[in-house]
Parts: C-alpha cells; sequence; structure tokens
C-alpha cells in the first residue's frame, strides 16, 4: 500500500456505515451487506476482506462480530474497532430489548414462527449467492475441495469446531500455497496492516491500547464476580456464563447456541426450552448478530441492565482476541505458510457454509412458498443486484401479508 495514498476514514462514517449494516442485515446475509459496503467505500481489498475471513476463524467468537472489528481496527486502530463493533451491536441489541419485553410481559408470540421461517427463506437465497462468490476465491484445488468437504462433514456429524479450525490450518500451512494475490488498493490503507518504519513505532501505542481494553474486560469479569456471590442472584452468574462462552466458543451462532443451551437451560434452568426455543426464534428475526439472544436472557433475570451486563459479556472477549490477533498477523501476513493456512481456514468456512445451507434450507423444504421465496431472494440479489435492505424489508412484508390473509405458507 502506498502511503501518500493514504485517506483517513472519519469514525463517524465508521459508526454510521455499520449501524446500517447492523440495522438491516440478517444472518449470513450480513458477509453479503459487509462487502458490499467495503467495496462501495474502497475500505480494503478483496485479499484483505477474505485475509479477514480466514483470520477470525482462527480464535473464539462469533465470526460476522469479529470480521467487523478486524475492519474496523484495519481502518483506525482501537476507535475505528470499538465505532465499528458498537455500532453493529447497538440496533440489534436495541430491538431484542424491546421485543423481550413484550415476550416477558405479554407471554406466547405466536406470530414469531411463521415470521421465523419466511426469514429463513429469504437468508437461504441470499446464502446461495454469498456461497457461489466465496466459492469462486476459496476452492482453488484438490486441497481446499477436501477441506471444504472435511469442514461440512464436521458441521453436519456435530463434531468439535476447534479440531475442525487446527486441521484446516495444518493441511493449509503444509499442502497450499496460493499464487498470486489481489493488488487492489484501497483508499484507505490499514492502519495496523502497513508494515513501514513508521508504522512499527507506533505499534507500541496499539499495544497499550489493547492492554487498556483488556483491563475493561477483566472489570467487568471482576463486576460479575461480586455481583455472583450476592444471595440469590443470578446475573453475575449469567454474566460470567457468557464471558466464558465467549472466550471458548468458536464458529458462528448456531455452533455457539449448544453451549449456551447447556448453562442457561440444563445446568443453571434460568430458561425452559420453550423459552430458549422462543429466544432463538426472536434474534432470527431481529438484524445483526444472531447471538444477541444473551440480551434476552440477561433481560429475563434482571431486565434491561442485566441484558447489557450479558451482552457486553458475550462479545467483549471476542473483541479484545480480535485486537491481538490482526496487531499479531501484521508481522507474519507475508509468509507463505501463514497464507497457506489462511486459505485452509477459508476453505473451511466454505464447507461450514454449505452445511449452513443445507440445515436451513431443510426448514423451509416442507412449504413450496417457502422455496419461491428463497429462489426470488437469490436472483434478486444475484442478477438484480438489489439492496439487502429491499430483500428482506420487502421479501417479510410480503410474507407477513400472506400469512395475514390465511394462506397456507409453512
Amino acid at each position: 500500500m502506498e502511503k501518500g495514498n493514504e485517506k483517513r476514514v472519519g469514525l463517524a462514517d465508521i459508526f454510521w456505515s455499520y449501524f446500517k449494516v447492523g440495522l438491516t442485515a440478517f444472518g449470513f446475509a450480513i458477509l453479503q451487506k459487509l462487502k458490499d459496503l467495503v467495496k462501495r467505500k474502497n475500505w480494503v481489498s478483496d485479499r484483505e476482506l477474505n485475509e479477514g475471513l480466514a483470520l477470525v476463524q482462527l480464535y473464539p467468537g462469533p465470526i460476522m462480530v469479529n470480521l467487523n472489528t478486524y475492519i474496523g481496527y484495519r481502518l483506525r486502530g482501537i476507535p475505528g474497532a470499538l465505532a465499528s463493533t458498537v455500532a453493529f451491536i447497538t440496533p440489534t441489541t436495541l430491538l431484542m430489548l424491546i421485543l423481550s419485553y413484550i415476550y416477558f410481559s405479554f407471554g406466547k408470540m405466536p406470530w414469531v414462527r411463521p415470521v421465523f421461517t419466511g426469514l429463513e427463506a429469504l437468508v437461504v437465497g441470499v446464502l446461495i449467492n454469498v456461497m457461489l462468490d466465496f466459492g469462486k476465491r476459496a476452492i482453488k484445488g484438490k486441497v481446499e475441495a477436501v477441506i471444504s468437504l472435511a469442514a461440512f462433514a464436521f458441521l453436519v456429524g456435530k463434531l468439535n469446531i476447534v479440531l475442525l479450525v487446527l486441521f484446516a490450518l495444518l493441511v493449509g500451512a503444509v499442502l497450499i500455497r496460493p499464487k498470486g494475490s489481489d493488488t487492489t488498493t484501497p483508499a484507505k490503507p490499514a492502519t495496523s496492516g502497513s508494515v513501514t518504519t513508521s508504522e512499527s513505532v507506533k505499534s507500541w501505542k496499539n499495544w497499550l491500547g489493547i492492554g487498556l481494553a483488556l483491563l475493561v474486560v477483566l472489570l467487568g469479569v471482576f463486576f460479575s464476580i461480586r455481583l455472583s456471590e450476592c444471595p440469590s442472584s443470578d446475573i453475575g452468574k449469567s454474566a460470567l456464563s457468557f464471558f466464558k462462552i465467549g472466550s471458548i466458543a468458536f464458529g458462528n451462532g448456531l455452533t455457539i447456541l449448544p453451549l449456551i443451551q447447556a448453562d442457561v437451560v440444563e445446568n443453571f434452568q434460568w430458561l425452559s426450552l420453550k423459552q430458549f426455543a422462543d429466544g432463538i426464534a426472536l434474534s432470527q428475526i431481529t438484524p445483526g448478530p444472531f447471538l444477541v439472544i444473551s440480551t434476552f436472557i440477561g433481560f429475563k433475570l434482571g431486565g434491561p441492565l442485566a441484558a447489557l451486563l450479558t451482552t457486553f459479556a458475550m462479545f467483549s472477549p471476542s473483541f479484545i482476541l480480535t485486537l491481538i490477533f490482526t496487531e499479531l498477523f501484521t508481522h507474519v501476513r507475508n509468509l507463505d505458510v501463514v497464507k497457506g493456512a489462511l486459505a485452509g481456514v477459508l476453505s473451511a468456512f466454505m464447507g461450514l457454509l454449505s452445511a449452513m445451507l443445507l440445515q436451513l434450507g431443510a426448514i423451509i423444504s416442507a412449504s413450496p412458498v417457502a422455496l419461491v421465496f428463497s429462489a426470488a431472494a437469490f436472483v434478486s440479489v444475484r442478477f438484480f443486484k438489489l439492496d439487502i435492505l429491499w430483500i428482506f424489508g420487502g421479501g417479510l412484508l410480503l410474507w407477513i401479508l400472506l400469512y395475514s390473509v390465511g394462506i397456507p405458507i409453512g
């Protein structure tokens, strides 16, 4: 990247751009929305985006949230990471607070599941487009194809995702040597991704900021421990549970979900299985990261403040890990073995994406109307290049209209 081409990206621009993504993007459609954003803004190149997608799978935390933090950090360091992450999570957190209040105040919500089916149909259509786009870049040979198939089998067989990441890393590092590179230069070079002498001099400031951010998280853990020591207080215990899950769980929302269920439903019995299932449905019909179910659970235990605490506990560990891994990645990104390892992980992501598509497809397969909606969403995004907001907004409105007039939609 040319230092002379540097164009500083404003924090307000980062915040409001990611706020819009968090307000309008659902599920794996987040990835498509994110790609559209960085291409339109010319913030990072395709190569850097793919590197980031591979990198954020090497450590715990929700992949899409980690990817947003990664891009924000590369644009403006820790302030940029904080702006992109907070902006991305805020809309869905506020929506979930409102829905949680309605749910726990007025009981059952019979409209949730039909709307959920329509949402899944639209997500499947958009997901097919995302898979086709990334498949062209990720699967370039037999080794990548084998890794992708292994990842597919891992998710379908409900095997350990950590072992999958280690497998993809090892095979990629040993057997894959990517040919060529993306030479597209974005208007804004990475704040912490450059390896020039001037950036190296500033490295200690980055690590100091990471240390301060880590201190804030540790204070949150300490506060949760003190709360958990109070008689009959489940708020602190729930926060500690989400700190733990956010620190050890790999993958996307659905792969992390079993860990949450084990603590929330089985170990501590904070929610019934029915309430937990309804929380999943609500987190699916809200835009943004799926793990906003942590907000729902916190609200059940202690209202809005507890909901904000559990949300912070869920996402803060991976925020810190993203800063650390991105900073370390700066110094090793050009090594062939690292490029191979990242290519291996990216291939694994394609397998996971395919398995996720299969699972979501099974949900909507019994509804002919849902299949039509899915096909329409795919055609709209791939061939007519419609914005995701229009696809999900218009699609959901039409779905609800069909449901309201009594048309059987599944």
